[in-house]
């Protein structure tokens, strides 16, 4: 019988739903072996211990929540306000598992002074993004800076709100301030 390795990008996987549901101590070796169905000897294939793999996966999250995004965004093109709302419905079709790692990984920051930098060198990734996009059509700083920072609120606070819009939805709400942003 063929001994078959479980891949390094299923223990990542696993342990970003750990981290996503139960913070960083909820990645365990153990629990990620047992979750996946293997022995915990297979996961020291792939990791020299479990920092290591807890650094593999803020990689990850980095890559997925700036570097991927981007990429998705700017392959369809368009002017600033298209990519703008883009970048929006990104946000809001992906946000369920975008916003828990993200939500972890701040909490994480709060503890650990390296997820702490990480934490504010994708934050600053994030944000000179949104400076390039509103740049294109607000010819002032401060309204640039102003427009990222509602922006950015927006996207880190949004899902933590348990606000009523009146007889708008959630989605419409946010909505009418993504128009406000890019008017």
């Amino acid at each position: 019988m063929a001994f078959v390795r479980t891949p390094r990008r299923q223990w990542i996987e696993q342990g970003m739903a750990a981290l996503a549901t139960g913070g960083p101590d909820a990645v365990r070796i153990e629990v990620l072996a047992r979750e996946l169905g293997v022995t915990k000897g297979g996961f020291y294939g792939h990791f020299a211990d479990r920092r290591t793999l807890l650094d593999e996966m803020l990689d990850t999250w980095e890559r997925s929540s700036v570097d991927d995004v981007i990429t998705r965004i700017e392959a369809e093109g368009g002017d600033g306000r298209t990519r703008l709302r883009r970048l929006f419905t990104i946000a809001s079709t992906d946000a369920a598992d975008l916003h828990r790692t993200d939500l972890a990984v701040r909490q994480w920051a709060r503890h650990d002074r390296d997820v702490a930098r990480r934490l504010r060198r994708v934050d600053n990734r994030r944000m000179a993004y949104l400076r390039t996009l509103f740049a294109t059509f607000c010819a002032d700083e401060a309204e640039v800076e102003a427009r990222c920072t509602v922006a950015m609120a927006l996207f880190v606070s949004g899902p933590l709100l348990a606000t009523d819009h009146g007889h708008r939805s959630r989605g419409q709400a946010f909505g009418l301030a993504l128009d406000r942003l890019v008017a």
